[in-house]
């Protein structure tokens, strides 16, 4: 079997698998909470962290106590990984004493927020062995998991407890990742809130599809799940690094059931470089792979059918990357070596290929033109290809060999830079430029072969298109801003001083500033120091924040939070993150920004163009930087005194 009819096999059979997945999506509504709170199960809140910052932390924990719930029944835990025994008796010095200063600073976080802080001996098992290890020394009935940068709404429990209250075989209940900040396409393309998010596709129709036959996973954060269920297989199982999917996979076989809501009520972060991102995404393909090569949805015992087809699927879906690349390389290989890997002329094309693509194209389209772009697909799929393939492979020689890495958020860049995982992106863009130069030598030369030439040219001609738009992926532009903010458009009033009240709305908003827009200006008539008051709908009530200039432009101003107590602060995360209509208002906004096909293979081409312009003139501006500090040492070096 050829490696392109393989990647044709694959491509049929993702198709197939996905329609049978999709065909008829079940939608819930939240199953309500019993009408005595003394009958609602009790509840422990989870909050994994391994490095992440005390004062994301802070934020993702002010979220979980703002909650609503039955008073005594709630219990939040930060899982603190990075305080192990093990970390802290490091033989190095200098990690041994950032491990301790930093268990100190958690330790007192939660002692001042009133949070549980939980630490272990060791590191076994990384995120799993973390709530493992913490699953025998809670109590709850339930366990609510948010990773350290998820920050839930108030209303993630009322939506969420009630389906295991009703049904005692329940083991999850998952809900969506709605993230605050861009992926490495939407900053460095900036086109953030402007297209459907690359998870969407995800969180908006295929959990949709894989809840209808009883086979949505746990996906890791934002998700309640019964800790009986947990215990009943051990806990979350570390035999895969996507623990999440495998527990969810294990339980189904062992006869409980889950269930997936709709509605995003967590802000996370995504990760924002092209390497973190390719991190995650290798992290996630290797699990999946591993999923499979040990388990093996199709004979794990205790599944039904229908089970084993849409995890099949979900795990299947994985071996894209080498789809992709055979995809990427084929027309390369006939216009330059002659191989045969697409037989067929004009007429056989119009009358066979063309249709077919049409139909697929239409089909997307309609099904889900709301969620995902034409073209989209292909192009996030190409930039993770060549490395999440690697790691596959790497997966299929030894199953046991990936290891759980964290995947960096909230990561900041002073300069524009082109990462350095484009190299590949090189090779590929240099072999479709050859096989171009290759296509008019065998135009001229093979007169038989020129209706092939016309096709193949085409499909490089696309395949080229496809890597332009990752060569804006690659120019990773500058994020100085530690904590995103999100649009708002909430009324407030400013006490600006002497009494003094102006009326403005709310731009954007985040736990630790705001940007306003004033009815009036007030440039330069009041001091740095002001009191923002506004209502808070989730609250019930009007709240005050100390807040300091940080900028004035006209109407325009930008506001530092200075809250004076705990309270103050979750009144503020309230404020920014509480309220899940937000979130669910933005996705609607961005899901009605749908494109027709023509005009999002415009939106790739634009940007594909406007992208590698920018990432050649980068690699020109970097070229020069390196030349004169390489001139500048070879000057010092001529100028320093040798010793005998």
């Amino acid at each position: 079997m050829t490696p392109s009819f393989a990647a044709e096999l694959y491509g049929i059979a993702i198709y197939a698998l996905g329609l049978f997945v999709n065909v008829y999506p079940k939608v819930r509504r939240p199953v309500p909470l019993p009408a005595d709170p003394a009958d609602w199960p009790t509840v422990d809140v989870l909050v994994p962290t391994y490095n992440e910052s005390p004062e994301l932390l802070e934020t993702t924990l002010l979220g979980a106590l703002n909650m609503r719930y039955a008073p005594g029944k709630l219990t939040v835990y930060l899982l603190d990984d990075g305080g192990t025994r093990q970390r802290c008796n490091d033989p190095d010095p200098v990690r041994a004493a950032a491990a301790q200063e930093r268990a100190q600073t958690l330790r007192a976080l939660c002692q001042r927020l009133g949070v549980q802080y939980l630490t272990r001996d060791d590191n076994r098992g990384a995120k799993a062995g973390n709530i493992n290890a913490a699953l025998p020394r809670i109590h709850g009935d339930l366990v609510a998991v948010f990773d350290a940068d998820h920050v839930p709404t108030v209303d993630f429990l009322e939506r969420t407890v009630g389906a295991f209250c009703a049904d005692p075989k329940l083991f999850l209940v998952q809900t969506p990742h709605f993230f605050v900040n861009p992926d490495p396409l939407e900053h460095n393309w900036r086109v953030f809130g402007r297209i459907p998010s690359e998870n969407d596709m995800f969180y908006h129709v295929i959990q949709h599809g894989l809840d209808s036959w009883d086979a949505s996973f746990f996906c890791g954060s934002a998700a309640v799940l019964r800790r009986k269920a947990l215990l009943s297989i051990g806990g979350l199982p570390g035999q895969s690094i996507t623990e999440d999917a495998e527990a969810a996979l294990l339980l189904h076989a062992n006869g409980w059931r889950s269930a997936y809501i709709d509605r995003p009520m967590v802000a996370g972060l995504q990760p924002e470089t092209y390497s973190s991102f390719v991190s995650q995404r290798v992290r996630w393909a290797q699990g999946m792979m591993q999923i499979m090569l040990i388990h093996n949805p199709l004979t794990l015992p205790g599944l039904r059918w229908w089970q084993r087809l849409a995890y099949f699927n979900s795990v299947f879906f994985w071996l894209f990357p080498w789809a992709r690349l055979v995809f990427m390389l084929a027309p390369a290989l006939y216009l330059i070596f002659g191989l045969h890997v697409y037989q067929a002329n004009l007429a056989q094309f119009f009358s066979y290929a063309l249709p077919h693509l049409a139909a697929a194209l239409l089909t997307n389209q309609v099904l889900y033109g709301r969620v995902r772009w034409a073209f989209i697909s292909e192009l996030y799929e190409l930039a993770q290809s060549f490395y999440a393939a690697s790691g596959i492979w790497r997966v299929l020689r030894n199953p046991r060999s990936p290891r759980f890495l964290v995947t960096p958020k909230g990561e900041q860049r002073e300069q524009v830079f082109i990462s350095q995982l484009a190299r590949p992106f090189y090779v590929l863009i240099l072999i479709g430029f050859l096989a171009l130069g290759f296509a008019a030598w065998r135009w001229i030369n093979d007169p038989a072969a020129r209706e092939t030439v016309i096709i193949t040219v085409a499909w490089q001609i696309f395949n080229l298109i496809l890597l332009a738009g990752v060569m804006g992926v690659l120019l990773e532009r500058q994020q100085r801003r530690v904590a995103p903010r999100m649009p708002s458009d909430a009324r407030a009033s400013l006490w600006v001083g002497n009494g003094a009240q102006v009326n403005a709305r709310f731009a954007d908003l985040s736990a630790s500033g705001c940007r306003l827009i004033l009815d009036q200006s007030v440039a330069g008539r009041y001091g740095d120091e002001m009191t923002l008051e506004v209502h808070v709908d989730v609250l019930q009530r009007t709240i005050l924040i100390p807040t300091r200039v940080a900028w004035i432009r006209g109407q325009e101003m930008g506001l530092h939070f200075e809250p004076e107590s705990v309270a103050m602060q979750r009144d503020i995360v309230a404020l920014g993150y509480g309220d899940s209509r937000r979130w669910v208002a933005f996705r609607q906004q961005r899901e009605s920004q749908e494109r027709p096909i023509l005009s999002a293979a415009w939106f790739l081409v634009r940007h594909g163009w406007s992208g590698t312009a920018a990432h050649l003139w980068q690699l020109g501006r970097e070229g020069v930087q390196g030349a004169l500090r390489f001139i500048l040492r070879r000057q010092e070096r001529g100028v320093t005194p040798r010793h005998s």
